[in-house]
């Protein structure tokens, strides 16, 4: 049963500080870019992917251990706990791009593009549709919008999603990286196995980053309207 549950730690870690940086950032270049001649549409997008590129700063790291705890075949037993298994990866590998960085070019991209689709689409499609007077069905068009917003995003970022898998989890022969940088990874994986694996894990992404993107969307955006009517 708790096999099911490895590597939670690291997650756990990195969600407050990960969901902080993504709805922070993507505010703060917002700003930045009104100061630019661009369109909403395009602002928007290109918020969501600076604030991608850096939430992947902030995650790959706990990233890289959570895919080590969860590879990990021994029993619960012999599981190694997060804080030393992370000070073996350092002190094996360093804190560079073979080590505790490594797959760092994966993490952008996969972070990246989720937020850029997912913000841009979220915003540019919420000021289309109309707004509803009714408060049940103004926020069920919010859910239906982040749903969507959440499910496209992850159908344009898993091939990042799955380099990033490939590339900090187990080679297939030990002692032989197989797996080293994010594009040849996609390529050699597109070549060897189809272009369908590339799609591998993707119902369940959908499953959570679907519904999860919405939640955390509305939450941010009703927090945000609170707070402002607050002050």
């Amino acid at each position: 049963m708790f096999g099911f549950y490895k590597g939670i730690l690291p997650p756990i870690m990195a969600e407050t500080p990960k969901r902080a940086v993504k709805f922070f950032t993507f505010e703060q270049y917002k700003k930045l870019l009104e100061y630019v001649s661009l369109s909403p549409a395009l602002t928007f997008a290109i918020a969501g992917l600076g604030s991608g590129l850096t939430e992947a700063i902030v995650v790959n790291p706990f990233e890289v251990v959570k895919v080590g705890l969860q590879a990990n075949r021994d029993t619960f037993a012999e599981q190694p706990s997060t804080m030393s298994y992370a000070r073996h990866i350092i002190k094996k590998e360093g804190l560079g791009f073979q080590g505790l960085n490594k797959g760092f070019t994966a993490t952008l991209g996969r972070h990246g593009i989720f937020n850029m689709v997912y913000f841009g689409f979220y915003y540019n499609v919420k000021n289309i549709v109309p707004v509803n007077q009714d408060p049940k069905l103004e926020f069920l068009r919010k859910f239906g919008i982040g749903l969507l917003s959440g499910t496209i995003a992850s159908v344009i970022n898993i091939p990042f999603d799955v380099a990033k898998s490939r590339i900090q989890g187990p080679q297939p022969v030990p002692g032989q990286i197989k797996y080293r940088t994010c594009f040849k990874t996609i390529a050699t994986v597109y070549q060897e196995e189809g272009f369908l694996a590339l799609y591998k894990g993707l119902i369940p992404k959908i499953m959570r980053l679907g519904p999860g993107g919405a939640v955390m969307l509305l939450v941010y955006e009703y927090t945000y309207s609170w707070l402002q009517k607050s002050w």
